[in-house]
């Protein structure tokens, strides 16, 4: 019985955390489509069939089943399908390729998790106009609110989500409850809108409208918005109570989008279709649905925003980003972080999008373009593994949904000069930082000129011997110990700062999700030993406290901090970045008082 109470309580989890994005997209996907596209009984039917089996193939099939699949102890997303690629990989210039896909793919949900907010708040709070009273609403005082509600959702990030994280689950639950029962009750009125479940409606209507038909594929795609949170959230909760929930989530959204084109037949001059639908079933409760709508947004902005900080930590772990300021919002869950400068980033263009695009519908032109580049990369990503893997089958069926991936990315194209530029635009700052970043930390390692560790053993042992040594430990860096950074051979040798014991520091990432082992390596010589931490590249860790509970009790910790010189301007921007962001000892949170800087000087 507790078991089964468990997993119940793990598929409501799911729901609040993973299925928030995905479960409100119903209140704007056929409403944007219907648009422009004539009301007519076979192009609801069609664009119904798509919508469909768009949730079928991509989201069960492709994502539910392939890509959870080749999770790595339980943890999902692009970085750790590149982790489980590379190795598999024959060459540098697959790496390379593969790698750069990475980025994109991280500044494409970038992008997309600006638009996710700002398209779920304003679609709900457009609600209003129904209410008696409110029909004429000025777009301007909607658009305010719903930039209030953004602004609240935001600031409130720095106390934690984990607070009220609890009534997430419950509130998605009833909201798709609420979804799927109004939307049988207009199955109910007309039955016939369930021959759409035959895919030739969709195949038929493509052929019929041609390029046009083509071009709404990138409308059909908001269905299916939020659906790379199914995979990359699967380190919450696991891959079970995700896959169960979509079962009942599935259920919920095709009888919601059934019962909108059963009500749409009817009524052809609804505008506001999910709206309008439940206004015309139960106008008494309108208003309770609207507060609800309006909250399941949030809580899909809020999963959206958990998402990014997530996203954002892998990077900085695995050298992608720079090393952002890390807060921890929760005793208990280490895993709770919030990142300023994300946080911020993504508060500034959701209010920005909002005010630009002014209605939901116009920014419906802006969405989907990052959601289709993602999902194409999983698609390659999916695709090369089982290849490598020599899966046939499943690399051929991959291939297939690949193919599907890139039709749906085609066909968001032409969304570029109507709004799709902004997503695009919004991307490009990511990936300029992450290129910038990883490329300028390439050729400062280099420029540093580290010394190797042969040629620094004599000289240490030397100056061990002759010089006076400090009582106490002292805590040095560095990522690889067959290279000694600059700052420790200054700080030894032209400082002729020595202590009793000195110990070298080297965090290394391991290939696996999940995973904390440190330990002492060899004693490289007398009064020098190395501690290294294996960490998996998903892992929040607590250095100070690693330290401790392997008997490392420092007096001092020395660290390098490099200044930039550079007439380039890439390197300059390079340069800035890594003044605004925190030093190695400052992001790992380790006590000032035992801090020592070592300034080097390097022009690139």
């Amino acid at each position: 019985m507790s078991d089964m109470k468990a997993e119940f309580s793990g598929i409501v989890k799911s729901l609040g955390l993973v299925f928030g994005d995905i479960g409100t997209s119903p209140i704007y996907t056929f409403t944007v489509i219907f648009l422009l596209l004539p009301k007519t009984m076979p192009n609801i039917v069609g664009v119904l069939s798509l919508i469909i089996w768009t949730l079928i193939l991509i989201v069960s099939l492709e994502y539910a089943w392939l890509a959870m699949s080749l999770s790595k102890k339980g943890e999902g997303g692009t970085i750790v399908l590149r982790e489980t690629l590379l190795p598999l990989l024959k060459s540098g210039k697959q790496v390379a390729v593969v790698t750069f896909l990475t980025y994109v793919a991280i500044s494409l949900i970038m992008g997309d998790g600006v638009i996710t907010p700002a398209i779920s708040i304003l679609s709900a709070v457009e609600g209003m106009l129904l209410i008696p009273g409110f029909e004429y609403t000025p777009q301007i005082v909607l658009i305010s609110i719903a930039a209030v509600i953004a602004v609240l959702l935001f600031v409130f990030q720095k106390n934690g989500a984990d607070k009220v994280a609890g009534a997430f689950g419950p509130i998605m639950l009833v909201w798709f409850i609420v979804l799927g029962l109004t939307g049988l009750v207009s199955v109910i009125y007309f039955p016939e809108i369930l021959k759409a479940i035959n895919p030739y409606y969709g195949i038929k209507f493509l052929m019929v409208h041609g390029m046009m038909g083509f071009f709404v594929l990138s409308e059909v795609l908001l269905c299916a918005t939020g659906t790379e949170a199914l995979y990359a959230d699967m380190g919450h909760l696991g891959r079970w109570p995700i896959i169960k929930a979509w079962y009942f989530v599935l259920a919920a959204l095709l009888l919601c989008y059934m019962g909108q084109g059963a009500f749409l037949i009817q009524n052809t001059k609804a505008n506001n279709i999910l709206f309008e639908m439940i206004f015309n079933q139960v106008q008494i409760l309108y208003v309770p649905f609207l507060i609800l709508s309006i909250i399941a947004t949030i809580i899909a902005s809020q999963a959206m925003i958990s998402g990014m900080f997530s996203i954002a930590y892998q990077g900085i772990t695995t050298r992608i980003l720079p090393m952002f300021k890390v807060d921890y919002t929760s005793v208990e869950l280490r895993s709770q972080i919030y990142i300023g400068f994300i946080n911020w980033f993504l508060l500034i263009f959701v209010l920005l999008v909002m005010f630009i695009f002014k209605k939901s519908s116009n920014l419906a032109a802006a969405y989907g373009m990052a959601v289709a580049g993602t999902m194409t990369v999983t698609g390659t990503f999916i695709t090369m593994i089982f290849y490598f893997k020599k899966k046939k089958a499943l690399t051929l069926l991959a291939f297939s949904l690949f193919l599907v991936n890139v039709s749906f990315l085609v066909s968001t194209m032409y969304k570029i000069p109507h709004g799709g530029y902004i997503s695009l635009a919004i991307a490009a700052i990511p990936l300029c930082i992450i290129t910038i970043y990883t490329s300028g930390q390439k050729l400062l390692y280099n420029a540093l000129n580290p010394m190797d560790l042969d040629e620094f053993l004599p000289d240490y042992s030397k100056t061990y011997k002759e010089s006076y040594r400090i009582r106490g430990t002292a805590l040095y860096f560095a990522r690889n110990i067959r290279k000694i950074p600059p700052y420790i051979v200054r700080t030894m040798f032209v400082n002729n700062i020595i202590y009793e014991d000195n110990i070298i520091v080297s965090i290394n990432q391991s290939d696996q999700p999940y995973g904390i082992t440190p330990y002492f390596k060899e004693t490289l010589a007398e009064g020098l030993r190395k501690f290294q931490i294996d960490v998996g590249y998903m892992e929040v860790i607590n250095l100070e406290e690693i330290l401790d509970y392997a008997g490392i009790h420092e007096k001092v910790i020395f660290y390098g901090l490099e200044e930039i010189s550079t007439d380039n301007p890439v390197w300059r921007i390079f340069s800035i970045i890594k003044k605004l962001t925190p030093a190695f000892v400052q992001f790992y949170e380790l006590p000032s008082y035992k801090l020592h800087g070592v300034i080097t000087r390097i022009e690139i």
